[in-house]
């Protein structure tokens, strides 16, 4: 019953990772736009072709660029014929107009007008709304028939100076028909031809090694919107969505194999599963709303994000391969897919190692500024690669390589929301419990100053050790540090904090003391949840004596009863025995420490032959079964341990007082 409920829980976990991969993949793919385009080619005016030949895979014409076919145009318009239409009355209405105003005019100066008046109607006034060409043709409509001249043959209002006789007396003889004109116009351009060239398939492109000159981009640009318009006769979006999806999950499958094989303790908690696909989804949602607005902008999403807060949370192996996957998902649904990943995916991987260890707030702002230098280098460099010189750069790339890294900054205050939410223990919250000025370890140094020092001592001794053999060092020394918090309860029940020489234990039962002195296990437990320390913490408490005896009162039991008939179990710690190298590494430390500490002699020899003895005793006891301790690990720690404890207790010379010089 109890494999079959075990094999269905695991059956239900591993359903709800399924569902919850594709639910994020299905998820990402519905936030980006789906555009309707075929093939497209990474290429640059002036840059090597670096793909294979390109041949046409069909007939296709090349239009004329933008610029060609505004020259053309404008020559059209400079080319086409002008109709107008006379008007036979215009004459006399300039002259009744003249003779209005020439009332306040003196003789002459009306003579002189009356007589440009005549001198301009008998060339021909003519509507005109810019300064043309003196050669450009105009065509005179005399009902149905036209005749042909050129502007220079008439006077036109660019040809007067502004005044009375322009403004307010002459009114055009010869009006523009602008519907006849704009048919011209609409037939000459309609005649125009848009296509420069036609490429028949199987016609080289552009070769290897090649240099993408101008020209030949333009045949790649029409080769691309051949592309696209034959790709949206055939286009559904239902199947592109489906391919993406698809993807997605391969890639998300891809992660989690690698995680179930390295044995990742990621998989093992549903709350951390979820954690990484919310965090991936958010900052895809955050690249898609910028594809949607803005897609020269991808690179402004700090998605550095994602391998630091992992990296903090999961450690370095497993920040890799998620970024790697986010990476390759977000890459099928950006423009620019491979620039895209070779900026991402070594920015990802400075900044992963960049994080190492988060020790200072400021390491915040050296992760800052190695994005930035990443992205710059990367973004310099491939333009010295493809232009041979730096005048192509873009100013405004560094600038949002800088904000990008500006907004990386976001991820400080993400790890304490996320670590609040997730309930996942940090570097960052280990690093504020490793301070003595905690209040656990505040009330610990008041009330048993003793056990205090002890931890202390433990806990540096832990630190060289775990550093020298592997693991989590910031953990196995925060863990050293609380081992022994249940001891606050009832100090003067150990003997490292009874100064006085009273032992209270002289008056109880050795029952009644073992039980005391096992109780500090539950003691501690009690106080780790009052002070809220995390259950990576709680570990330590339960596990540095595994499930040993209180050796000194089941010895004093054994002399009492050497037929062994009492209850062995009110002398033994419930456990469990430690099963992580960290928390097995502070169980042998925790032993040692105080075994040494007991010694009356601190030689070399006693010294070694204690340690032995205590490791040895763990080991045919069964403590270390359970750890990922190997035989070079224990020998390491063996050598370390010796070393330091002649260190700490070795014999000091007594110094000698001279009489009458005691100062």
């Amino acid at each position: 019953m109890g494999n079959f409920l075990s094999g269905t829980v695991k059956r239900l976990g591993m359903l709800y990772k399924l569902i919850l991969m594709i639910v994020t993949a299905a998820l990402i793919v519905l936030l980006f736009p789906h555009e309707r385009h075929g093939e497209h080619y990474d290429y640059k005016v002036g840059a090597v072709w670096r793909a294979s030949d390109l041949r046409a895979p069909f007939d296709f014409a090349v239009m004329k660029s933008e610029g060609e076919v505004k020259l053309e145009q404008e020559a059209e318009r400079s080319q086409a014929l002008l109709y107008y239409q006379p008007d036979s009355l215009a004459r006399s209405k300039a002259t009744a107009r003249l003779e209005a105003v020439g009332r306040r005019l003196d003789g002459a100066t009306l003579r002189r007008l009356r007589q440009q008046v005549d001198s301009i109607y008998r060339l021909g006034y003519l509507e005109t709304d810019e300064r043309l060409d003196n050669e450009r043709k105009v065509v005179v409509l005399r009902g149905n028939v036209g005749s042909e001249h050129l502007i220079r043959e008439y006077v036109t209002p660019y040809d007067l100076e502004p005044g009375l006789l322009r403004d307010s007396v002459l009114t055009f003889s010869l009006v523009l028909d602008r519907h006849r004109t704009a048919l011209e116009l609409d037939s000459r351009l309609s005649q125009l031809n848009y296509t420069s060239q036609l490429v028949m398939a199987g016609d080289l492109i552009v070769s290897k090694g090649e240099e993408v000159t101008a020209e030949k981009a333009q045949v790649i640009a029409a080769l691309e919107g051949e592309n696209d318009r034959r790709f949206s006769d055939s286009y559904s979006v239902w199947g592109r969505m489906l391919g993406q999806l698809l993807l997605a999950i391969i890639a998300f499958t891809a992660l989690y194999m690698f995680l179930r094989n390295t044995r990742h303790p990621l998989l093992e908690d549903n709350r951390k599963v979820t954690f990484v696909m919310l965090l991936i989804l958010l900052m895809s949602a955050c690249e898609a709303l910028m594809v949607r607005t803005a897609p020269e902008l991808v690179l402004l999403v700090p998605l550095c994000v994602v391998p630091i807060l992992t990296r903090v949370f999961f450690g370095m192996r497993a920040a890799l391969y998620i970024h790697l996957t986010t990476v390759i998902i977000l890459a099928n649904l950006v423009p620019n897919s491979f620039e895209f990943i070779f900026y991402q995916l070594v920015t990802g991987m400075m900044s992963i190692i960049a994080v190492r260890s988060l020790e200072r707030r400021s390491q915040f702002f050296v992760l800052a500024l190695v994005i930035f230098a990443s992205y710059s280098l990367i973004y310099t460099c491939g333009v010295l690669s493809q232009d041979t010189n730096l005048t192509a750069l873009d100013p405004t790339k560094y600038l949002i390589f800088m904000l990008n890294a500006v907004l990386t900054l976001l991820a400080y205050p993400l790890i304490y929301l996320f670590e609040k939410l997730t309930g996942i223990t940090t570097e960052l919250t280990l690093l504020e419990l490793s301070s003595t000025n905690n209040p656990a370890l505040r009330e610990l140094s008041r009330r048993a100053p003793g056990t205090f020092q002890h931890s202390v001592q433990v806990a540096n001794i832990v630190e060289d050790l775990v550093s020298e053999i592997g693991g989590d060092v910031l953990l196995a020394k925060v863990g050293a540090l609380y081992h022994d918090i249940g001891k606050t309860r009832n100090p003067l029940y150990f003997t490292e904090n009874q100064t006085s020489g009273f032992n209270p234990h002289n008056e109880l039962d050795y029952v009644e003391s073992a039980r005391i002195i096992t109780g500090h296990i539950t003691k501690g437990l009690e106080q780790a949840r009052k002070y809220h320390l995390p259950a990576e913490v709680q570990d330590f408490i339960r596990t540095h004596h595994g499930t040993t005896y209180t050796g000194y009162f089941y010895a004093k039991e054994m002399e009492r009863h050497p037929d062994g008939n009492f209850d062995t179990e009110a002398f033994r710690y419930q456990g469990p025995r430690p099963y992580s190298r960290e928390t097995a590494v502070v169980m042998i430390v925790d032993t040692v420490e105080a075994a040494c500490r007991s010694l009356k002699q601190h030689t070399k020899e006693s010294t070694d032959q204690m340690i032995d003895k205590l490791i040895d005793g763990k080991i045919a006891a069964g403590q270390l079964d359970n750890c990922q301790l190997s035989y070079g690990d224990i020998a390491k720690i063996r050598k370390i341990l010796k070393a330091k404890m002649m260190s700490i207790y070795h014999v000091r010379v007594e110094y000698p007082t001279v009489k009458g010089n005691e100062k």
